[in-house]
């Protein structure tokens, strides 16, 4: 048996899940100026479409911390995918703006449900010498899903300029968001069909007593000496817990649940949602025409993809740290840099782009993926959906925080400013990666609890 093959295959299914979280957040970008015309939204209502879908992530990540330890890994990313899929067709047949808000949030719940069960569960199949890069996976399948959400809207955008005649599919292409948005059931039923052949996580099935349900999942994604090791390395630190209940709040959690927060909270202080979705502004603020901007934001997207790829390379191979050190350090510099260009308004030459650039590749290799990788392999089995949950909840805060106020830094603070918080910011994460995180490349998930597990 070609056990490396199967565990690709497990990490990429479940990276699907970031393929869909990727698509679902930047679909909205093409629609918004659609739906506001159908609907007549006023600014309030155009705010509450964007949110709806930030608050269905928050409700997501709740349940989910809860609802994959009662019901097993498997079944809530089952769960999610499902609720993409509702969220396709409520969007593109919503009759009315409640019902499209209701199916965003629906979405949202499953993009929620999706950022914090993917990656935990490749982290729980994932051989030690492999697990940072197959988590990457996820962090890729993000990108993928933003980039071909770009694809599919200027695709539906292009034959809703030809269509004619009536019927289902012409009524998508009158009302081109409604295309747009129903694209989104294609990858979930791809990925509802690929999780038939999935197995459960054998970490979860030995924490609720289904032993010999995970020696047989084992041998499947193992050699039989290897299986046998993971078993009584798994068994060993049940055992250790005293086979008693763990509070995510208990104070030998403290360590990897301050690195998992601030972590996941500092990921999004970098300020990488709010260059991707308003570069645009951004570009056009530094006197390039529209449709040269756009064209960036693509090209913006396209660098995210394709340096995501060294993280998967070398996350294994250099380490965590390693990756986040070089990684901040340009995010840092270029951020700095950027801040002078428009302090002093000279943004007209090809040094913004380039340094617009470096940032993206340094947030692709080292920040966006490698938090993702940390949060899900720092805790102990009997709290890792709560703690994963916890620290996932702060970054979707952070995420709803940087929307909210970086039109009003933009506006207020100007460009410079701007650019120079996300840096200190990133400076902070920096320091903070140097001096408190710890190195995790080639630890198993049980060895991990006498790295971070404070003695109780």
């Amino acid at each position: 048996m070609n056990f490396s093959k199967r565990i690709s295959y497990i990490a990429i299914t479940a990276a699907l899940g970031g393929l869909l979280f990727g698509f679902d957040t930047a679909v909205i970008s093409g629609v918004i100026t659609f739906v506001k015309s159908n609907f007549k939204l006023d600014t309030t209502l155009e705010g509450w479409l964007v949110s709806s879908g930030l608050l269905g992530c928050i409700i997501g990540v709740i349940i989910t911390g809860i609802l994959s330890d009662k019901i097993g890994r498997k079944k809530t990313l089952v769960i999610s995918g499902f609720m993409f899929f509702i969220s396709g067709i409520g969007c593109a047949f919503a009759p009315s703006f409640s019902m499209l808000v209701l199916a965003r949030i629906i979405g949202g719940v499953g993009v929620g449900m999706a950022s914090m069960i993917s990656p935990m569960y490749i982290a729980e199949f994932a051989p030690a010498d492999k697990r940072g890069r197959l988590i990457a996976y996820y962090q890729l399948a993000i990108t993928i899903g933003i980039l071909l959400a770009y694809f599919s809207n200027a695709l539906v955008l292009s034959l809703s300029q030809n269509a004619t005649g009536s019927g289902s599919l012409n009524l998508l292409l009158a009302d081109p968001w409604r295309g747009m948005l129903l694209i989104l059931c294609v990858p979930s039923v791809i990925f509802l069909l690929m999780l038939i052949n999935m197995p459960e996580s054998p970490r979860w099935l030995i924490a609720v007593n289904k032993k010999q349900e995970a020696i047989k999942i084992l041998y499947q994604i193992r050699s039989k000496e290897k299986a046998e090791q993971e078993l009584q390395d798994i068994e060993f630190a049940k055992k250790k817990s005293g086979n008693k209940s763990i509070s995510v709040l208990k104070s030998s959690i403290r360590i990897p649940l301050l690195i998992g927060i601030v972590l996941a909270v500092l990921q999004q202080f970098s300020g990488i949602n709010a260059i991707i979705y308003y570069g645009p502004s951004i570009f056009q603020s530094a006197g390039i025409n529209s449709s040269n901007a756009l064209l960036f934001q693509v090209i913006l997207g396209a660098i995210n993809l394709v340096f995501t790829f060294i993280a998967i390379a070398y996350a294994d191979k250099y380490g965590r740290k390693l990756l986040l050190k070089v990684g901040l350090t340009g995010i840092v510099v270029s951020l700095i840099i950027c801040g002078f260009l428009f302090y002093t308004n000279d943004t007209q030459g090809i040094l913004l782009l380039i340094l617009m650039l470096v940032y993206i590749a340094c947030f692709a290799f080292s920040v966006g993926p490698v938090t993702w990788i940390i949060i899900n392999e720092i805790f102990p089995t009997e709290v890792r959906a709560k703690g994963v949950a916890i620290c996932t909840f702060a970054l979707w805060v952070a995420v709803w925080l940087v929307g909210q106020f970086f039109p009003w830094l933009l506006e207020r603070m100007g460009a410079a400013a701007t650019f120079w918080t996300f840096a200190a910011f990133s400076l902070v994460n920096l320091v903070f990666s140097l001096t408190v995180v710890k190195e995790t490349k080639g630890k198993t998930l049980e060895e991990m609890n006498e790295i971070f597990i404070a003695p109780h």
